[in-house]
């Protein structure tokens, strides 16, 4: 499990998921974009919502666990960039539901 560092708090995603979540970041840290990083933690008594407001004027780090740099999937670059921009913001979220987003909004491709 690799960390998101964000204004002294630690979060916790697994390294691909956070690979993916670091591109769209920074891609819109470089166009001075502040968004929304939200995203369910699941537990025993049903899942909660996390959000975290990111700026490109607070620091960000990145912490992976492993020393390869994990494999990049286009289609689940693709649909966390399209939810990035709507109300919850940037939404964290597995590769197979970014497949099935990317499925059903085919012009994202």
């Amino acid at each position: 499990m690799g960390k998101l560092l964000h204004d002294g708090n630690e979060y916790e995603f697994e390294d691909r998921l956070l690979a993916h979540l670091k591109f769209v970041i920074g891609q819109k840290f470089k166009k001075q974009e502040c968004f929304f990083l939200s995203w369910d933690i699941p537990s025993v008594r049903g899942n909660s919502l996390v959000s975290v407001w990111l700026s490109p004027y607070i620091p960000v780090t990145f912490h992976f666990s492993g020393s390869r740099e994990p494999q990049m999937s286009k289609a689940w670059v693709h649909a966390l960039n399209a939810l990035s921009h709507g109300s919850r913001g940037l939404v964290a979220m597995s590769e197979e539901a970014a497949e099935q987003y990317v499925k059903k909004n085919p012009d994202l491709m």
